[in-house]
């Protein structure tokens, strides 16, 4: 790279973040092609630009499409026990579970350590894609204590609020949660269901329920997109 592409990359940069905040770019990007051509630069050099705004979540790609404008984030506030059709719908926005997988499983030796289950335990596994406004979100794992919750929830409607699912039908409810998060590279799987590349970044969330102060009876992991989520949290300061 040589010394005067960082500047004009950021360049670049800068003048499609005004395109985008002042609206005078369609939600589907021009081409790397028509966008080199505008710029007057290679299409590495522009792909420099769009990869720093895909990082500050202005854009993101998506697999053998193109280039497109991120909507607005999702506002989730993990401390609240709000389920995810819910709290997107309340923001105005049109959410969509989509379940892909749903079977009787045994819980190996990793899994059995994390939830605190004899190895061979009996679990339900459950598979299921979340969307926003039509567009793929978060891919989420979740895996349920057969002891604690009825192999009959297999047989609901999962294309739901698994949260109110097992209150309303089953009478169940979690008592707490250990909520941790970190980015991620999404792998094979998780980037093909949100149409990403493989190893592109992501939002990894991993929730462990407890039925009470120590048996933990679900164990949920959500791959999001990084563009599509905002952790927001109240915090009330000491007297």
């Amino acid at each position: 790279m040589s010394a005067e592409q960082p500047l004009h990359y950021l360049r670049i940069r800068d003048q499609l973040a005004l395109d985008i905040a002042q609206q005078r770019l369609a939600a589907r990007l021009p081409g790397e092609r028509e966008l080199a051509e505008r710029f007057c630069c290679t299409r590495v050099t522009l792909r420099e630009a769009l990869q720093q705004l895909e990082t500050e979540g202005v854009v993101y790609r998506e697999n053998r499409r193109g280039w497109f404008v991120s909507p607005p984030r999702v506002r989730y506030n993990p401390t609240r026990t709000v389920g995810f059709m819910d709290y997107v719908a309340a923001q105005g926005r049109v959410p969509r579970t989509e379940t892909l997988r749903r079977e009787h499983a045994r819980a190996d030796a990793a899994i059995a350590l994390r939830m605190g289950l004899e190895e061979g335990a009996a679990l339900l596994r459950i598979e299921r894609r979340r969307w926003v406004d039509e567009r793929p979100v978060l891919l989420e794992h979740i895996l349920l204590d057969a002891a604690w919750c009825s192999p009959a929830l297999l047989e609901e409607d999962l294309d739901t609020s698994l949260t109110r699912l097992l209150q309303e039908r089953f009478d169940l409810r979690p008592r707490r949660c250990d909520l941790a998060m970190h980015p991620c590279a999404l792998g094979a799987i998780e980037a093909d269901s949100l149409q990403l590349a493989p190893g592109s970044p992501g939002l990894f969330l991993e929730r462990l329920s407890y039925a009470d102060g120590v048996r933990a009876v679900e164990l949920d992991q959500e791959f999001w997109r990084p563009d599509a989520l905002e952790i927001v949290m109240q915090v009330q300061y000491p007297d």
